[in-house]
Order: structure tokens, then sequence, then C-alpha cells
């Protein structure tokens, strides 16, 4: 009985060093975590951006994935707070009319994205994000199916962004500039009163089918890669999400925009990304062409044409990426316009990492809103700088823009071109992602 009570003893008073042997062996574990995971932050090439709105690097968070990894889900949050601060010209307007010059000003929430992605039977992609902040069919950002045959041949199907332009590709919280290009986002000036024929070039999220994929041009590693995408859309923007379409009274085939993307590579695959605080060390470099034709767009009023080449590259810690777009404008039959009109713009963006957190970026904007046929352009130069809170995926932007007007033949010409575009623009933003 003696001996059961010594040996119980013994026990009692060695249970606490077993458990603080045991701590120690599952902090140190935890510290060997930590350190990798603080490793995948500083620098990474294995970050997935195909969900268009945040880029998820190897340490994923919270993820639901199958040991085999065919099966992954991936809840996701993005929101973006901004200040903004606008100033108009008078646009030749006479003080008595007391107009302000400040507006559009103040406090705003552009994206407040809630979203699921992930991966089923290791063939298949889907996305689904919900823009709280956005109003009637906006608030669907994307939904999406993508079945991957292989790399180089993929379907996808939804509510996705079409394959014009760079700057409207890259994943959302990737972005060098709070806001996008005004060449790509403002409405051109035709010189007719029809309020429903506003068409800007960029065209954004939309509902459709493309096919698409990349391939490898050269056995090396990180060498040439072409990419390419083709598909048919509504045409009808990211607020429309019913089919509305109809069959095209001039050209008798479905008013679609039909719209296609070849890119080549050099350097390996390009992520979608204007520089990233965990991707520091590689280098890519992008080639691309782009075109499209909506078919009866602008309430069936007009047919669209659109044609851009794009170049851009990550290099260390250095971006930089030059675009320019143009777009042919002709009226349909029934409108009883014969003219047609040309619009172009270009950009040009340059961001360096001063520091892991510190980004800071110039942009030089141009575009010929009021049509090739008539003179003057706007030239709109911007400043950003960017701070990176890497510990919790914060990121603090401030960004100053100012619209110049140059060379048109009479004032009300030179006011008129930027009508809706601020001379100067201020905008402070916090972005969050999880």
């Amino acid at each position: 009985m003696k001996k059961t009570y010594i040996l119980l003893l013994a026990t009692l008073l060695a249970l606490p060093t077993l458990a603080e042997e045991h701590e120690k062996e599952r902090n140190i574990t935890f510290e060997k975590y930590n350190l990798k995971s603080a490793d995948l932050r500083q620098q990474t090439e294995n970050i997935d951006m195909e969900n268009g709105v945040l880029g998820i690097a190897d340490d994923r968070g919270f993820t639901l994935q199958s040991r085999d990894g065919k099966f992954i889900f991936k809840p996701y949050l993005f929101m973006q707070a901004r200040g903004q601060y606008n100033y108009y010209d008078d646009e030749g307007l006479d003080k008595a009319y007391n107009q302000d010059n400040v507006a559009n000003s103040g406090f705003s929430m552009p994206y407040a994205i809630l979203g699921f992605t992930g991966t089923t039977f290791g063939r298949l992609d889907y996305n689904l994000s919900i823009n709280a902040a956005a109003t009637g069919g906006n608030v669907l950002q994307q939904a999406w199916v993508d079945y991957r045959i292989s790399p180089a041949a993929r379907f996808r199907a939804g509510k996705f962004k079409t394959p014009f332009f760079h700057a409207y590709l890259t994943t959302l919280g990737e972005t060098l500039f709070p806001c996008l290009p005004t060449s790509l986002t403002a409405s051109v000036i035709l010189p007719y009163s029809l309020n429903a024929v506003t068409p800007s070039i960029g065209t954004g999220f939309d509902l459709g089918f493309q096919f698409h994929g990349k391939m490898k041009l050269n056995k090396k590693q990180d060498s040439w890669m072409m990419g390419y995408e083709v598909g048919l859309w509504n045409g009808s923007g990211s607020g429309v999400n019913t089919a509305t379409k109809t069959l095209s009274d001039d050209a008798h085939i479905p008013a679609l925009l039909y719209a296609g993307r070849l890119t080549f590579m050099p350097w390996g695959n390009m992520p979608a990304t204007q520089g990233n605080s965990h991707m520091l060390r590689g280098r890519h470099m992008l080639f691309g062409v782009s075109g499209g034709v909506n078919v009866e767009s602008e309430s069936e009023s007009t047919n669209d044409t659109r044609i851009g080449v794009e170049w851009s590259m990550l290099h260390g810690r250095w971006y930089a990426a030059a675009e320019a777009y143009w777009m042919h404008v002709s009226f349909t039959e029934r409108q009883k316009i014969d003219k047609n009109y040309n619009f172009w713009g270009c950009y040009g963006q340059l961001g360096y990492f001063f520091t892991r957190s510190l980004q800071a970026g110039l942009r030089y904007d141009f575009l010929d809103r009021n049509g090739s046929g008539k003179d003057g352009f706007l030239n709109m130069p911007a400043a950003v700088v960017n701070y990176y809170v890497n510990k919790c995926n914060l990121k603090l932007s401030a960004m100053y823009q100012f619209t110049g007007r140059y060379g048109h033949e009479t004032q009300l010409d030179r006011d008129n071109d930027d009508l809706g575009l601020s001379t100067h623009s201020a905008t402070l933003q916090l972005q969050y992602s999880f």
C-alpha cells in the first residue's frame, strides 16, 4: 500500500514537469510555424489571384481543404473606405449662379465584399463575391465557375471581368492607385443629346462565357508563355444581371459583346498585381493586345469597337505599365446618324517599394474625350503613396490627381471637355482584406 502511495505521489509531482515539456514542445512547433508563415508573408511567388478581388498566399489563413487538395473552400473579406476631396472648375459660369466648386467630397465605401473561392474535384474553380456597398445589379460583383481541362484549355461562365486592359484585369486589392485611369472610366462626349449614349472605353464586369488558358512556349523554367481569352458577354455592364439583348437589325447577329485578348510573357506567368509587398524579388513581364465589338450597345443605339495594346512589368521592387486604346463609335441605322466617331487614350505608370511597407507611384493619363475630329485633349498626372501593414493585411493609400485641358479651339470646347471631371482630386483610402 505504501509503495502505491509513493508511486501515486511521484506521478502527481511529475505531471507539471511533463506538462511543461509538452507545452515547450508545442511552443517550439508553433514558433516554427510562425517563422515559416512570416517568411511567406515576406516573400512568396505562389499567390492565387484568380478571384479578382485579393491575392491569397501560401499562408491562406482560414481555409478548408481536403487531404488530397482536390477540394478547397476559402472565405474572404475585402473592404475599402475613402475620404475624397474634389474641386471642379467654374466651366465659364458666372459666380452669380452660386455653383459649388467643391462637390462629390466626403467619405465613401466603394467596396465591402464578402466572398467565397476555391476548387472542387481538382478541376472546377469557383468564385462568388457580394459587394454590400453597391446597389442594384452591382451588388453581385462576381459569380463564376471555371472548368479546367488543362492549364491551356479552360472554360469560364458567369459574371466576371471582360478581357480588356491591364488596369481592369489587375486584382482589385493589388492596384497601384486607388482609382482607375480616368481615360478608361470617363464617358466620351458625343455632339448629340442622347442621354442613353454615354460609352466609355473601359468595359469592366459583365455576364458571359469565356474560353481561356495559358501555355508554355519554352521548356525552360520561367520562360516564354502565351495566354488567351476569347468569349461572348451581354455587353450591358456590371449593373445588369438579366438577359436583355436581342438580334442586331443591321448585322443580323446576336447583339452581344464579342471580345478577346492575347498575351505573351517572356519571364514566366505574370501575376495580376501592380506591386505586392510579398513579391519583391522576382521578375515578370507581359505584352498584350485586346479587342472587341459591342453590337447594338447603349440601348441599341451604337456599335462600339475597342482595340488596346498593353505592357506591364514587375522587376524586384519596381513595377511599370503602359497601355493605349482606341474606340470607334458608329450609330445603328435606326438613329439616322451617318457620322462615325473615334476616341483614344493612354496612360503610363511607375511604382517602387522603398521598403517592404512603403510604395510610391506616378501616373500620366491622356484622353481624347471629344473625339479625334475636334482639337483638344485631357491630360491627368497623378501621384500616390501606399503604406502596407503586412502583419494584418492593411493598406493605406494617399493619391492626388490633376485634370488639365490643352489644345482646344474655343473656350466653350475647353469647358465642355472636362464636364463631370474634377480639376483637383485627392483621395485617402484604407483597405483591409482577409
